[in-house]
């Protein structure tokens, strides 16, 4: 994974609209052309060409484990946005927004996904 803790000129890859919500409260940074792979998105934050991404919400456990391994063997975490451990083997294997990056990179991000202007506008 790439180092570095701060969240200014990083790169990430994940979905556009979320990431432009994101943008709206951060440091300055680069939005990755879509990687419309899952898995080729998270090896790419184990390999440190990425510096995060973001997984939309869909995600089965078929398309993580394999890429969560890299990244946790790279020095890196896939959370949910809470922060916790993914748990696999579920009776639905389906989870929702994760996030990818280095240790210290990653805790930042998560600092500002939980931010309350990022939460889903009420359903009318």
């Amino acid at each position: 994974v790439s180092l570095g803790a701060g969240l200014a000129e990083m790169s990430v890859a994940g979905p556009k609209n979320f990431l432009e919500r994101v943008a709206a409260i951060t440091p300055p940074f680069t939005v990755v052309p879509r990687v419309h792979s899952l898995a080729l998105r998270l090896a790419r934050v184990a390999q440190g060409t990425i510096d995060a991404a973001i997984a939309g919400g869909s995600s089965h456990d078929w398309d993580l484990a394999a890429a969560d391994l890299l990244v946790h063997e790279a020095g890196g975490a896939l959370t949910p946005f809470s922060g916790e451990a993914l748990i696999y083997n579920r009776a639905v294997p389906r989870h929702g927004m994760l996030v990818a990056a280095g240790r210290g990179r990653h805790a930042a991000l998560l600092e500002i996904l939980n931010d309350p202007r990022l939460a889903p506008p009420p359903a009318a």
